[in-house]
């Protein structure tokens, strides 16, 4: 079968040489090349090269070299046919059938393939007419350069509804045919055809090779109804199937193992003359299955790059739901959320480059934007039902991932996310001070607050409730006459620290993991840090007073009084209100070493009492003398250091 030489090429610009050969070649890169051990011959020094630039591979070692049919053909046994039968499956491409119209249909094609490039041709020459003034402007506004015009094409399309026609029927194109490539609008209700493009700056999109396939077109008349528009489907060119600037970005991205993807053409030019050349764009769509196919085809971990507010986010969760079903080992997506208000274009002008590559370098994976789409579309997760019902839509999303490998690995983590109470992941979760920990990126919700996950794990003792007077707290809160019971046994570290937290709440976020994981001995204090913790997660404002106020409705008001009068000495001046962050947090750290070292000695002392308790002996007896020592000592110096 003879087939049409449009057709191959489109197979070679889906799959890039090195992605084909590397299935069967473990590849390094060599410059602008890839190098490795040729498959053809046994040796120990790489002589078998790829360029993808070429589109081609040559091996030293045997003189062989190809395309990747060539390539498919000689490394697993296959005849032609097959091959382009087998590479047109991975490029996601039909098969065309042979038949006596093959060849007329090629000459059609090629014809409206010219008919664009005359197009894009056209448009550039009046941008720089007398008539393209007011798109000249609007380009400088933007501001692009004159080179950075010249480099993607921008034209102007006049205000003329037969400029256009006009121009390409003196260049022998029928009117048929600039219908067939979309350059005209046609009805039944239309007498004569006319320009689709009128007074818009237009944008050429190319398909993997760099021909024109479609336009895209920028209204310069305020009153336009479509701000936007973009060519029709035609035989060349299918909106979901395509991306602005992938012709160019596709070098760079893998010469960067990074793609980018942005909303718009001109995000896409302002982030590649920004030095991002990485950049691509969907057409005016949300993100489609072709589209996500294309991208692996650039990159194996594409970022998406949506405005930080509402809209942005929803764009985002849909782009989730298109990408998850067809997740497979090695390809997903990143995700980058940009500050509210700015797109791509606005934070370049405004910040330049160096705020663009931060904000690249803080992605969300797609596992936690995810997590983050469930929790915000769904119900709040305070009880067990709601959280229940939280794991099961997880669970059901989860369950589109058709790649089983992929899927049991989600299914891993969404448990771990879920249920898991280690430490590790309290602090993964929550961070330190606030601050996000480079090493799991992306992995907190929010820097300013702690969801309902991070409660719930970071100490078994405390329940996340309803809201403050249906809380789990406020159903058993401390009876005066108890409260005066324990007055006097509150341990004076114990309440130093509940001071301390009480006096400066924003130490819960910024040590929350170390305030749970904190072993008291008084039920009191206990209860009374299980409720600071649970206000945490509640999103209650850190404020002093406002934290006292709640925890007066839960009825624990009382504990609050006991733990600010118990005995103080001069070094506990960071707990007080009007101490500075800097020292509190030097006399916070201090305090809780000196109190887990006291609660480690007396957890050995009562180890070694038992084992005297159970076979008396000299060494024994020993041990519980050098123990009991060791805590008199850390007493006292503690007493010395205070006095």
């Amino acid at each position: 079968m003879r087939y049409p030489p449009s057709f191959l090429d489109e197979i070679r610009a889906r799959l890039p040489v090195s992605q084909v050969v590397a299935r069967k070649v473990a590849l390094k890169r060599a410059g602008r090349e890839l190098k490795g051990l040729s498959p053809f011959k046994q040796e120990r020094t790489p002589s078998f090269f790829v360029n993808d630039h070429k589109g081609s591979w040559f091996d030293f070692s045997s003189g062989q070299n190809g395309d990747i049919f060539k390539f498919v053909m000689l490394t697993e046994g296959l005849s032609f046919p097959e091959a382009v039968e087998r590479l047109a499956e991975e490029a996601g491409l039909p098969v065309p059938k042979a038949g006596p119209r093959q060849a007329e249909e090629e000459d059609a094609r090629a014809r409206l393939l010219a008919l664009l490039e005359a197009s894009a041709r056209f448009f550039e020459a009046e941008l720089a007419r007398p008539g393209g003034a007011v798109a000249r402007r609007y380009l400088e506004k933007r501001g692009l350069t004159a080179a950075a015009i010249a480099r993607f094409r921008i034209g102007y399309a006049p205000r003329d509804r037969s400029a256009l026609r006009e121009h390409l029927a003196r260049a022998g194109y029928s009117t048929a045919e600039m219908i067939a490539a979309g350059m005209l609008v046609s009805g039944e209700d239309i007498p004569v055809a006319y320009d689709r493009f009128r007074h818009r700056v237009t944008f050429p999109i190319a398909d993997l090779r760099g021909r024109t396939i479609a336009f895209g077109g920028r209204a310069l008349d305020p009153d336009a109804p479509a701000k936007y528009l973009n060519s029709p489907e035609t035989v060349l060119f299918h909106k979901g199937a395509n991306l602005y600037n992938a012709h160019i970005a596709r070098g760079p991205a893998r010469d960067k193992g990074r793609l980018i993807v942005v909303e718009g053409y001109m995000d896409a030019i302002a982030l590649a003359e920004a030095g991002f050349p990485e950049t691509v764009a969907p057409l005016g769509t949300a993100l489609t299955e072709d589209q996500v196919r294309l991208l692996w085809q650039l990159a194996p971990e594409p970022i998406l790059c949506f405005d930080g507010d509402a809209p942005g986010r929803r764009a985002a969760f849909r782009a989730v739901e298109t990408v998850l079903p067809h997740l497979r080992p090695g390809y997903s997506v990143q995700f980058a959320f940009l500050p509210d208000g700015l797109d791509p274009d606005d934070l370049v002008r405004q910040h330049g480059a160096g705020a663009v590559e931060e904000i690249l370098q803080r992605t969300q994976p797609l596992f936690d934007v995810l997590i983050d789409r469930e929790e915000r579309q769904g119900r709040p997760a305070l009880t067990p039902e709601q959280r229940a019902s939280l794991e099961a839509r997880l669970h059901g999303l989860v369950a589109r991932i058709g790649e089983r490998t992929v899927r049991a690995e989600y299914e891993r983590e969404l448990r771990e996310v879920l249920w898991a109470k280690s430490r590790k992941l309290v602090r993964e979760m929550a961070g330190t001070g606030g601050r996000r920990d480079p090493r799991v990126a992306g992995r907190r919700r929010n820097n300013t607050a702690l969801d309902w996950r991070v409660a719930a794990r970071a100490t078994e003792r405390t329940r996340l409730g309803a809201p403050p007077r249906a809380s789990t707290l406020a159903a058993a809160p401390v009876r005066s006459n108890e409260l005066a019971e324990r007055a006097l046994a509150l341990p004076p570290r114990e309440a130093l620290l509940l001071r301390t937290l009480l006096n400066h709440p924003w130490l819960l976020e910024a040590r929350c993991e170390e305030v749970a994981e904190l072993t008291l001995s008084s039920p009191a204090l206990a209860r009374l840090r299980d409720a600071l913790l649970e206000l945490l997660a509640r999103n209650v404002a850190l404020e002093r007073d406002q934290v006292r106020s709640q925890l007066s409705e839960l009825g624990l008001g009382k504990v609050v009084e006991m733990a600010e009068r118990a005995i103080t000495h001069k070094s506990d001046r960071f707990a007080e209100p009007d101490a500075d962050p800097g020292q509190v947090e030097a006399g916070w750290q201090h305090a809780v070493s000196l109190h887990e070292s006291q609660v480690g000695l007396r957890r050995s002392l009562e180890a070694a009492e038992r084992e005297w308790q159970a076979e008396p002996s000299e060494a024994a007896w020993r041990r519980i003398a050098e123990i009991q020592e060791r805590l008199a000592q850390g007493i006292d110096s503690e007493g010395a250091g205070q006095a």
